[in-house]
């Protein structure tokens, strides 16, 4: 289950949430203990908190796994940090460059040594990939011109997200450059303002194999990939670049459980 705590305040508010930004982590942690307690606990209970108030919940229906089913959660900034470490199993981040990526990393497992967890790591990516490094470069320029005109014909260009301090940090990646760490492409992320998951890893599959293990070597062992062309990405990525990846990465782990 992944938890969102909410948009930028414009977007909460037109929703009815006039709930600030921490205020809205906070409340997702009061949720978390609630749903964590009512899914692991043998008898109804009574919950009492600045946010939610229940007599007697209880559940019959209980999660296959134990202690319940692994919660992802994402966020950058203190607040979210905070939660993540107490509750997360997965942490999610969108591709930032790979020194933005480990000092994130260090910063949420520091959080959740606090509560004496352990956690797991996930990054967005939307690779593009062809068979050979020019024509996946061609790709992606095309898919930024496109993307362009089409933000033309609207009007203009994407608003940014000024609260989101995820959208801060990917405009910094972008700010780096058109490409940052040989492969990780920010055109996207520089035309929308850094407001989702827009950063792409560029190349041949093998390329953006060892890419993508760049990032398995920091400690990300989940990798949410989707591309801009959904449906023949997916068979692409399904026929070229996952046999590659998994290839890659079973030799890594074979590496590190001889090591």
């Amino acid at each position: 289950m992944h938890i969102i705590s909410g948009g930028n305040d414009a977007e909460q508010r037109r929703d009815g949430d006039y709930l600030d930004h921490d205020q809205r982590y906070a409340r997702t942690d009061a949720f978390l203990d609630i749903v964590c307690q009512v899914w692991t606990s043998e008898q109804p209970v009574d919950i009492h908190n600045d946010f939610y108030q229940a007599e007697q919940a209880w559940s019959a229906i209980r999660p296959l796994q134990k202690p319940h089913l692994p919660i992802y959660f994402g966020g950058s900034s203190e607040a979210a940090i905070a939660v993540a470490g107490k509750h997360a199993d997965v942490f999610a981040l969108w591709g930032e460059s790979l020194a933005q990526t480990g000092e994130t990393i260090q910063r949420v497992r520091a959080e959740a040594a606090k509560h004496q967890r352990d956690i797991g790591f996930s990054v967005s990516f939307r690779p593009i990939i062809a068979d050979s490094e020019a024509e996946a470069w061609e790709k992606a320029e095309h898919i930024l011109h496109v993307a362009t005109e089409q933000a033309a014909q609207r009007g203009g260009g994407f608003k940014a997200k000024p609260d989101s301090i995820g959208a801060q940090r990917l405009r910094a990646t972008a700010a780096q450059g058109r490409v940052v760490d040989k492969r990780l492409w920010t055109g996207i992320a520089q035309l929308v303002g850094g407001g989702h998951n827009s950063t792409a890893l560029v190349g041949t599959p093998e390329q953006v194999a060892d890419a993508l293990l760049d990032y398995y070597d920091l400690g990300v062992r989940n990798f949410l990939i989707r591309g801009f062309d959904p449906l023949n990405d997916a068979a692409d990525y399904g026929r070229a670049l996952l046999p590659i990846a998994r290839e890659k990465a079973a030799r890594r782990a074979v590496a590190e459980r001889a090591s």
